[in-house]
């Protein structure tokens, strides 16, 4: 099994997951948790959400139904988080946890694109070298909202550094923070992308098995701590597809590597 299809089943088998949740829960599970209360037909969008969870999941499975699975699950994010999530922006777009939150969108909307992308026969604009390049803009995007939570909400993230690390929490929570951002643009900028998507997955994997995964073993988890473990698991298996794919290059980048490969031996350093 090589890279990506190991990736693309994690991702699947999350899905599947959130969507067992949702099932068990009878309620929205925590990363579709973004409907107001008042909302029309909230309990029937709960199921939906379910529904779609699960089967997307089981889709992404197999090699031959990935990449319709892909495309709906692409297609009900991008809604979902435009009709939900996008009003926090539009009501407080001052607010650094508004990007925050939709940033976590962005992410998981970047990896079932390239997903589709990677499985997808036909060339279309969301396979299109464009498309991809959009794709990882937006996940460049959330990682550069992820950086600046941590600095913003410093008074939130560092009381959840592990006690055993050594130095101050706030040290810890300010290098995650500036990891998630340099990366982020890295990303967007189109340099080393590949390189900063890796180092990006790397930050959030450790960040979910040394910060939620004691709270997990140690068992009595909040609702908002169960809420933030099941929505770091999603996005590190949503990292590792995105590392695992090939974001595109910029013309500035192309650019130089071009100038890189015609320059006399001589010169070259």
């Amino acid at each position: 099994m090589d890279w990506r299809t190991a990736t693309r089943i994690i991702f699947a088998l999350t899905f599947i997951g959130i969507g067992v949740i949702g099932l068990v829960s009878g309620t929205f599970a925590p990363i579709w948790n973004s409907v107001p209360e008042t909302a029309p037909a909230r309990s029937s969008l709960a199921y939906l959400s379910t529904f779609v969870s699960l089967v997307c999941g089981v889709g992404l499975l197999a090699k031959r139904t990935a990449a319709p699975a892909a495309l709906v699950l692409t297609i009900f994010l991008i809604v979902w988080t435009v009709a939900t999530k996008g009003l926090y922006i539009v009501r407080a777009p001052l607010v650094e946890g508004s990007y925050q939150s939709n940033g976590e969108n962005w992410v998981l909307i970047a990896a079932v694109w390239v997903l589709y992308a990677d499985q997808v026969k036909s060339r279309n604009f969301l396979s299109s070298e464009l498309g991809l390049r959009l794709a990882y803009v937006l996940y460049g995007l959330g990682l550069i909202a992820f950086g600046l939570s941590h600095f913003f909400y410093l008074d939130l993230t560092a009381p959840l550094v592990p006690a055993w690390l050594p130095g101050p929490p706030v040290f810890w929570a300010y290098a995650t923070g500036t990891i998630y951002t340099v990366c982020g643009l890295a990303i967007v900028a189109g340099f080393e992308s590949r390189l900063a998507a890796l180092a990006a997955a790397a930050n959030i994997t450790l960040i979910s098995f040394l910060v939620w995964g004691p709270m997990v073993a140690a068992g009595g988890l909040t609702p908002m701590h169960f809420q933030e473990t099941i929505v770091s698991c999603a996005l590190t298996a949503a990292s590792w597809v995105l590392a695992s794919g090939s974001p595109p290059a910029t013309k500035a980048r192309l650019f130089l590597s071009r100038k890189r490969r015609s320059a006399p031996s001589g010169s070259r350093r």
